[in-house]
Formats: C-alpha cells, sequence, structure tokens
C-alpha cells in the first residue's frame, strides 16, 4: 500500500502528539486517510493564544470613547467593548443616559466613567477626548457614533422638495462636521499614544440611495470618504480609521419613529431572517478596535445582513416563490 506524503514540513512536530504550537494547531483528521489537517487557531474557540493567552478580539489595557453612547449603537459599542476588556469613556448629549451605561458597566465588573459630549461643539468634543486622557491615561479607540438625530431631523428629512434648509444644514453641521471634529481631536490623542484605531459611524443609506431621509443619506456618504480621508492621511502613523455601515437596526427610536411596514419592507430586504440589532454592529466596531484588525483600514463595513448583496427584485421574488411553492 503506498503511504500519502503528510502535507507538514519535515521539521513540524509529530501531528500524533496534537502539538499547540503558537499560529497553528496539527490534529490527525478523523477517518483512515491518514492525513493530517493544518488549523489556525480562530477554528477552534477553545484553543488560546500562545504566550499571553488572550482572548479573541481583547482590548485589554485599551482606552475607548464612544459618542452618541447613552443608547441603541453606541451604547452596545460600549458595552461590548467594555466586556472585551476597555476602559470606557461613555458620552452622550445626555449626561444622564450616558451616566446609567457606565454605571451598567462598572455593574458587570468594566471600568468605564461617563461625560457629555456634543458633537456640534468642537470644545464639547476636545473636552470629551482631554477627559479620557486625564482619567484613563490615553486614547486608542475613538467610536465616533453621534449623529444628528432629532424628532425634527427624522420627520423633516423626507424629500429634497420638502426639507427645511436648516434642518439640511443642521445635519451636515452636526453629522459631518461633528465626525471630522472627532477625528480631528481623537488624531491628536493617538499621537500622542502612539496610534490607535477610529471607527465612524456611517450607513447603508451613504452607500445606497433611498426614497427618504436625503440629508441623512448625503451626511452618511460624506463620512465614507472622510474615513478614507483620515486613514490615508494617519495610517503611516500607526492611526487606523474605518466605518461601519449598519442597514436599518431595531432601536427604540426606530420603534417610535417609523412605520411598521416600512421595518417590515427592511426585514424582507434582508438575506438573513432578521432586522439586525445594535448588538451586531457593535461586535464589528469591536473586532476593528481591537489588534486583531491591526491591518484593516480605509475601509466601510457593511453591518446588513445581506441587504446590499442582491437585485432590488429580490425580496418580491422571494415572496412569489414561496407563495407558488405552497
Amino acid at each position: 500500500m503506498t503511504r500519502r506524503a503528510s502535507p507538514l514540513p519535515p521539521d513540524w512536530p509529530s501531528a500524533r502528539a496534537q502539538t499547540r504550537l503558537c499560529d497553528y494547531k496539527v490534529t490527525p483528521s478523523p477517518g483512515a486517510s491518514g492525513i493530517n489537517r493544518v488549523m489556525p487557531p480562530s477554528t477552534e474557540a477553545h484553543l488560546p493564544f500562545c504566550g499571553s493567552e488572550k482572548h479573541l478580539m481583547s482590548l485589554e489595557n485599551k482606552v475607548a470613547m464612544v459618542t452618541g453612547g447613552g443608547s441603541g449603537i453606541g451604547r452596545a459599542s460600549a458595552m461590548t467593548m467594555a466586556a472585551k476588556g476597555a476602559k470606557l469613556l461613555v458620552t452622550d448629549l445626555n449626561l444622564e443616559s450616558a451616566e446609567v451605561v457606565a454605571a451598567e458597566i462598572v455593574a458587570a465588573g468594566g471600568t468605564a466613567e461617563a461625560a457629555v459630549c456634543d458633537i456640534g461643539e468642537e470644545d464639547s468634543i476636545r473636552d470629551a477626548i482631554e477627559t479620557a486622557e486625564r482619567r484613563f491615561g490615553k486614547l486608542d479607540v475613538l467610536h465616533n457614533n453621534a449623529a444628528m438625530l432629532s424628532d425634527e431631523a427624522l420627520i423633516g428629512d423626507q424629500d429634497i422638495l420638502t426639507v427645511p434648509v436648516h434642518v439640511w444644514d443642521r445635519i451636515m453641521e452636526v453629522t459631518v462636521r461633528g465626525t471630522m471634529l472627532g477625528c480631528r481631536h481623537a488624531v491628536l490623542a493617538m499621537r500622542r499614544a502612539g496610534g490607535g484605531s477610529i471607527i465612524n459611524t456611517s450607513s447603508i443609506n451613504g452607500i445606497r440611495a433611498a426614497n427618504r431621509m436625503p440629508a441623512y443619506s448625503v451626511s452618511k456618504c460624506a463620512v465614507n470618504m472622510l474615513t478614507e480621508v483620515v486613514a490615508s492621511m494617519h495610517g503611516r502613523e500607526g492611526i487606523r480609521c474605518n466605518a461601519v455601515a449598519p442597514s436599518m437596526m431595531r432601536t427604540a427610536t426606530l420603534e417610535r419613529l417609523v412605520p411598521k411596514e416600512i421595518i417590515d419592507y427592511n426585514a424582507d430586504a434582508a438575506l438573513l431572517d432578521r432586522l439586525g440589532q445594535p448588538e451586531d454592529v457593535a461586535k464589528v466596531v469591536a473586532f476593528l478596535a481591537s489588534d486583531d484588525a491591526a491591518y484593516i483600514t480605509g475601509h466601510v463595513l457593511p453591518v446588513d445582513g445581506g441587504t446590499m448583496a442582491h437585485l432590488p427584485t429580490y425580496d418580491a421574488e422571494r415572496r412569489y416563490l414561496l407563495a407558488n411553492a405552497r
């Protein structure tokens, strides 16, 4: 019988010993072939990293700040990064909301403080970042999450023919300029820290056009380009900048202001069988904040359940095919 050659280099330890290597684990494959498999550690959740034995996507010893952290995606992001070991400064226009989230983090065994941050005001952004440095010694991560999402903005931003000019201007002022100012002062702080990661919150509305919310969509498109510009200008300083682009997420604001029919249409457009949750976005933010994403910068990552992966007719055709299969 001819014995098949092992795919492992001759100087590697025996697969039979199931030796744990720093980069790979070698185990015998099931069956009678005798061929060994080389598996990256990420394929087995129980396999810890060598040396420091870090958990996957650890944020230990990192200091993170979240804007708009009092609710929704910002809250989920703060909670998730804190659970992975980061020290958090939770900021929000509403200090009480930020304090509630910080208290939740502390109650769960994490480290967090709260501060006011109005991204419409440069002094407020600067003060918040300086607060993070003063209380925790540095700033490693900024989740630049806040945007202009007041009831007036959401209700008034329906069509370019009707959106009040002052609403358009305020959305651009807060969402675009505020995100830029967050990047500005985060870069300055991260220079002092020797590098860092900025994660901007964009939207799939900034990538694909919709039939409503023109000011919001244009502002998020600007955030996408800002992300690429910041990454391009400061990457050689060890500062990464990426963005997450969520589809419609199930939040309290959504349930309060968006008709159920529109929510259902968005759920139908996803390839997965549910609408997204803030935690779905938060996990991607935590990844981009971590050293596991050390070679990722300048990208806008959709977190959309596959909403943008198909033809516009997908959801109608799916319903038709289901109906006619019965």
